[in-house]
């Protein structure tokens, strides 16, 4: 609208310079036309007093004089006909361009003043209302912004609306504006000239005539015009009074959530240094998979991220209401904006939220969307109590022969091909809840290890240096820190595929999305030889214990690397009688592929640990074996040694001759 506005405020300006310019020579024939008659009746005397005149050489000449009163006669009744043309000229042809210079293109001048200074108290009046702080609500004060709101928006309202009448009005004025003063000129023209040609008189007046009736059908065309934006301007008066309000009441004017593109005014964030920020509020809209934005004056939009695979989600930001950020696929770029009210607030979100999903690139994109809102409005059902499901899921201690990672992939096993069919509903069931935030400190220990009352609150030292009591850390040689934020978790039917991380973190940023959850708990997740621990930043107490067998799968996002979770393997559940897999996901500093390497290279340590492990076990049970026999003669012996033989094979065979 305000680029529409910016082309008619041009041709606006393009006709006062036109119009001046024509103003200026009309004006200069209208002076001329004055001097010729000044001219033509001075003329006219001074041949009246020739005959008064005594010349030395010249003497007595009646023809001479005779003849110049004649011509004063002819020339005095010119100058009486100039002076009449001149009167005519100021009439019809100076007073209808005066009138539109002076009156109606100061009008567009005034109007366009009066606009700018309502759109101005309208922002201002905006930028108070959305520094209204939602902590400390102070009625009388936020009654007397929604007011100046209020106000200040129906007086823009109403001045824009009368400002855009005026200047299409203009282009009908401009019109009458060159043609009534042309015409008043010809008609005083072919007035002076009665002595002209008939057929040339006549052909004028039938072209003048035709041209005097045009006007007249434009005049009329331009008051039936005026008549029906009058009627217009009081129906939009009246039907816009309820979107007056800055936050319209959302029984009247319900929230779509399965909208695919939306536009509309947004408060930005932009970091002024490295506490302080501002905002600027700039016309946002949504093109394809494109965010743009338009800054006011400015002829298109520019590109601010863009938003295919994207996260959105809500956030609380320095005091302020309805705040939401967007994050590119990459994790590289965010964006903080503010909406005005809580509709735009939650029709962005779910906007961009379905735009992300590339949703728009089918042939029905509101109907894809309101089936996949549905279907996630269905199956997302936040968990009561954290601890209550974690208790019910304490994990156990597996053992399961490693497999090699690939692609910041790892897995327990191998992958079958199949996999890559499954349906969604096979890896992750319509009605799992999700939880997404841990409750209070939780300490675990292995099943069947003795828990003191002392236990549940203990510090742990990440780096192995706590004095007193040796920690169950310090014998693993791999000890990693790193910083993550939970983002949820949730049930998972199959833990044999990558799949299952990918779609467990689409549900549960979805959910977040949907249900405006945005607080995310920070911890230090420590990666051992024998666990995974989830650590408190400030109090170093163990908040969650995962046991290294148990982690059957993990992975990172395919293409926010930011992005990460794995999958435990437990022991009970909704159905006790079972094993259930737990899929956890959290959002890290750029980390995810560290972080799954980290995991397989415990769990490769762990193996080759448990590997060794097993061949010493075995040597001393031969070795012991081998002494209790050697006292009871060469045929034990030989039976016992040919019995491990074919046990140890080879390799066996020469190591336990050696011993023997």
């Amino acid at each position: 609208t305000r680029s529409l506005l910016g082309v008619f405020e041009e041709d606006a300006a393009a006709i006062s310079n036109y119009i001046n310019q024509l103003f200026q020579a009309m004006h200069r024939i209208y002076d001329a036309q004055n001097e010729l008659s000044a001219a033509t009746h001075l003329t006219s005397k001074l041949l009246k007093e020739y005959e008064k005149q005594r010349f030395p050489l010249g003497g007595d000449d009646e023809v001479m004089t005779s003849t110049l009163q004649q011509f004063a006669k002819v020339i005095d009744e010119l100058s009486s006909c100039h002076a009449v043309l001149s009167t005519q000229l100021a009439d019809a042809m100076m007073f209808p361009i005066t009138q539109f210079k002076e009156r109606d293109l100061k009008e567009i001048l005034t109007l366009k003043e009066v606009f700018q200074i309502a759109s101005n108290d309208h922002d201002a009046a905006i930028t108070r209302y959305s520094r209204l702080s939602k902590r400390r609500e102070n009625e009388k004060i936020k009654a007397e912004v929604t007011e100046d709101v209020y106000t200040s928006r129906k007086k823009q309202h109403q001045t824009m609306m009368h400002y855009f009448c005026a200047l299409n009005t203009l282009q009908y004025k401009k019109k009458i504006a060159m043609l009534e003063p042309l015409l008043g000129y010809m008609q005083a023209q072919i007035s002076f000239f009665k002595m002209g040609s008939e057929n040339l008189t006549e052909q004028l007046e039938e072209f003048l005539t035709n041209i005097g009736t045009s006007v007249q059908n434009v005049r009329r065309e331009m008051e039936c015009e005026v008549e029906n934006m009058q009627q217009t301007i009081e129906d939009l008066e009246v039907a816009s009074d309820p979107l007056y309000l800055p936050d319209p009441d959302p029984m009247k004017f319900p929230v779509h959530r399965n909208l695919t593109r939306k536009a509309g005014y947004l408060n930005a964030r932009n970091k002024t240094g490295l506490v302080s920020s501002s905002w600027e509020r700039q016309f946002y809209f949504t093109q394809g998979g494109n965010l743009m934005s338009q800054a006011r004056g400015d002829v298109a939009g520019g590109l601010v991220m863009d938003i295919d695979n994207c996260s959105v989600m809500a956030v609380d930001c320095e005091d302020r209401r309805y705040c939401f950020q967007i994050t590119s696929f990459d994790g590289k770029k965010s964006s903080i904006l503010q909406a005005e009210s809580k509709k735009d607030y939650e029709e962005w979100i779910c906007t961009i939220n379905n735009i992300s999903k590339q949703i728009y690139l089918s042939e029905n994109p509101e109907e894809i969307a309101a089936r996949v809102n549905q279907s996630a409005l269905e199956a997302v059902t936040p968990s009561p109590s954290f601890q209550q499901r974690h208790e019910s899921m304490r994990p156990t201690v597996q053992s399961r022969p490693p497999a090699a990672r690939t692609s910041s992939t790892g897995s327990l096993g191998s992958e079958s091909a199949a996999l890559s069919a499954l349906s969604l509903d096979s890896l992750v069931a319509p009605d799992t809840p999700i939880q997404f935030d841990i409750i209070s400190p939780v300490s675990e220990d292995l099943p069947g290890q003795a828990k003191s009352s002392g236990q549940s609150g203990r510090r742990t030292n990440p780096f192995g240096e706590s004095g007193g009591s040796k920690s169950e850390t310090e014998d693993s040689i791999l000890h990693q820190l790193f910083i993550v934020r939970f983002l949820g978790s949730m049930e998972v039917k199959s833990d044999e595929s990558p799949d299952v991380v990918y779609e467990t973190m689409r549900q549960i940023l979805a959910a977040r999305a949907i249900h405006n959850v945005f607080r995310m708990t920070e911890s230090h997740l420590l990666v051992t030889c024998d666990c995974l621990k989830l650590i408190d930043p400030q109090t170093q107490v163990t908040r969650l214990r995962f046991p290294l067998p148990n982690v059957v799968l993990y992975a990172t996002h395919q293409e926010n690397k930011r992005l990460f979770g794995f999958v435990l393997r437990t022991s009970g559940g909704r159905v006790e009688s079972r094993q259930t897999s737990i899929c956890y996901i959290f959002e890290s500093n750029n980390e995810g592929e560290k972080i799954c390497d980290s995991v397989g290279l415990a769990k490769q340590i762990a193996f080759h640990a448990e590997l060794d492990l097993e061949e010493q076990s075995r040597l001393i049970a031969a070795s012991s074996r081998s002494n209790q026999s050697s006292g009871e003669g060469q045929f034990v012996v030989l039976s016992s040694s040919q019995s491990e033989d074919s046990d140890l094979g080879e390799d066996g065979k020469k190591k336990r001759e050696s011993e023997a």
